[in-house]
Parts: C-alpha cells; sequence; structure tokens
C-alpha cells in the first residue's frame, strides 16, 4: 500500500491515524474532515486505503465507506462507535468494508491494517491478470478480423489464413497481433 485517505472530524484521531500509517510505511496520507470534500477528491485520485472515522459532520459514513468498497480499488476501513458496532458490520461487512469499534485497539486496528494491506495485494494482482487476459482477447479479435480479410479476399480457408499470419510472425520475428495489424491496414483500404 502506498497511499491512504483519513476521513475524520476530529484533528488529533488524524494525526493519531497518520502517525500510524506512517510507521507501517504509508508516507502519502490525506486527511479530510467530510465524505463531500472525500467523494469529490476520489473522482481524481484512487487511494489504496481510506480510513472513515464516523460520524461525520456531513453523514454518519456507512453509506460512503460502503460506496468506496464497493468500487473495488480501495480497502475500506470504518470505524464506528462500539453500540453501533453490530449493526454496521452487519450491513457492511457484504460490500468488504472492515469495521472496528470504537475506542480503538492498537493491535486490533494493526491487525485490520495487515489484512487490508494483504487484500489490497491480492486485488492488485487479479486487476493485473485481467488486465493481461483482456488484452490477449484484444489480440485473438485483431488476428480473427484479419483472418477474415484474408479469407474473403485471398480466397484462402481459415487453416491457410492462420498458418498465413503464423508464417509471417515468425518470418519478421514479431508478434501475430502486428502482423494482423499489418494485414488489416493493407487489405480495409481496398474494400
Amino acid at each position: 500500500m502506498e497511499s491512504a485517505l483519513i476521513i475524520s472530524n476530529s484533528e488529533k484521531d488524524a494525526v493519531f491515524f497518520t502517525g500510524f500509517l506512517n510507521a507501517a510505511s504509508i508516507h502519502q496520507v490525506t486527511s479530510l474532515q467530510s465524505c463531500d470534500s472525500a467523494r469529490r477528491l476520489m473522482i481524481k485520485q484512487d487511494f489504496d486505503l481510506v480510513i472513515v472515522d464516523a460520524p461525520l459532520r456531513d453523514e454518519s459514513g456507512e453509506s460512503f465507506s460502503r460506496q468506496v468498497a464497493s468500487k473495488g480499488v480501495s480497502q475500506t476501513l470504518l470505524l464506528v462507535k462500539s453500540e453501533f458496532f453490530d449493526s454496521v458490520c452487519a450491513a457492511c461487512e457484504s460490500d468488504g468494508v472492515l469495521t472496528i469499534s470504537k475506542p480503538v485497539d492498537k493491535a486490533l486496528l494493526w491487525s485490520a491494517l495487515s489484512l487490508a494491506k494483504s487484500t489490497q495485494s491480492r486485488i492488485k494482482r487479479i486487476q493485473a491478470e485481467n488486465a493481461q487476459l483482456k488484452q490477449k482477447i484484444e489480440d485473438i479479435r485483431i488476428i480473427d478480423r484479419a483472418k477474415c480479410l484474408l479469407i474473403s479476399t485471398m480466397n484462402m480457408k481459415e487453416q491457410e489464413a492462420h498458418r498465413y499470419i503464423e508464417k509471417q510472425a515468425m518470418d519478421i520475428r514479431s508478434s501475430k497481433k502486428i502482423v494482423a495489424e499489418g494485414i488489416l491496414k493493407r487489405y480495409e483500404n481496398y474494400q
């Protein structure tokens, strides 16, 4: 984790959380006092961790925490008064919000932060794998379009078009996608 957003009415609590995060090697920390200003900031910037110290001036913080967690970009810690903990935790856990009862026990907060860090790492790995898979699908689409053009313009069969693209890629020591893009540029102008 590299960046964190703290939303708290209390300057004292914001300073405590900033120090706590710095001790956990999270040095890019932003502190705000309202969910409204946090929403505006989060349109422009993503954070690895969002800590909501409820209640806040403009809302309870529960709805905001659920909204942030549902986007899947940030890990969300929601701190609530102990009398509201059970109901808020039950409402938020399905969205992936880690709820902590106040007053905050440092050991519990450290455990929650460790859990959030490991979850964030796993999410980033999955997002990277997802991006690779999307790129592979896009490459396959380009290659298939090029095959279709070879089939329609050169009267090749599907296997011949496939072998042609593979052979061209080996001959010029390039990827099948680059060969396919060249075919698309060349033959789409004739249609």
